[in-house]
């Protein structure tokens, strides 16, 4: 059944002249099922309570944004598809956000997504082993779009630490430490880059760049 169609046959019974038929053939229309799909980290349960409220909602007057508001609330939700299934069915399928770190802002913890927002901290065993990211989001913004400018890899990243002085340190796989400068730590990092390539390269476990134009091995 198209909505248009649908529409048509309301406007008919409205105008019906018989009452109790027209009341239960505009009852058919009401949301009576509610289908959660492709949710991994959110439960079913939880998003279903959110929309408690379309039960019994006439399903060809139902606005899909007013669901998408409610649906936009929801951390880890990105975005939603809502389909209307004819007589009296929704379909809601999740897109949902990965944080790919956590965020510890002295006693504040968050998960950053892919573009560095903060999604509000839950404890979910799927994200136990993020890297995790001693310092604010605005300076960790600015220093991890420049890694990612250099390719640096970030895969071997378990730790960042941001220091007063604003200043990185980088704990990486082996438990290494990359100590950089305050200024043009670009250029150490791509040091380090070439650097980690050399047969020596598993022999130190501290790289300090704090110096100018010196790399200090331990």
């Amino acid at each position: 059944m198209t909505k248009r169609f649908i529409i048509a046959v309301l406007f008919l019974v409205l105008l019906s002249t018989y009452k109790p038929k027209s009341f239960s053939l505009i009852k058919i229309f009401d949301v009576k099922k509610i289908v959660v799909k492709n949710n991994f980290l959110l439960k079913e349960k939880f998003i279903k309570k959110k929309l408690f409220f379309l039960y019994d909602k006439n399903l060809v007057f139902l606005k899909k944004n007013d669901i998408k508001k409610i649906l936009s609330t929801i951390d880890f939700i990105e975005s939603v598809e809502i389909k209307k299934i004819y007589p009296d069915k929704i379909i809601i399928k999740i897109f949902e956000e990965t944080p790919i770190l956590v965020l510890q802002n002295r006693k504040k913890k968050f998960y950053l997504n892919k573009n560095i927002e903060l999604i509000n901290y839950a404890d979910l065993e799927n994200f136990k082993n993020l890297p995790i990211v001693f310092g604010d989001k605005e300076n960790f913004k600015i220093f991890y779009a420049n890694l990612k400018k250099i390719d640096f890899p970030l895969d071997i990243i378990t730790r960042y630490y941001l220091f007063e002085s604003k200043r990185w340190d980088l704990e990486i796989d082996q438990k290494k430490i990359i100590k950089l400068p305050v200024e043009n730590y670009v250029k150490s990092l791509e040091n380090f880059m070439s650097f980690r390539k050399q047969v020596n390269y598993n022999k130190y476990k501290i790289f300090d760049y704090r110096i100018n134009n010196q790399l200090i091995l331990k």
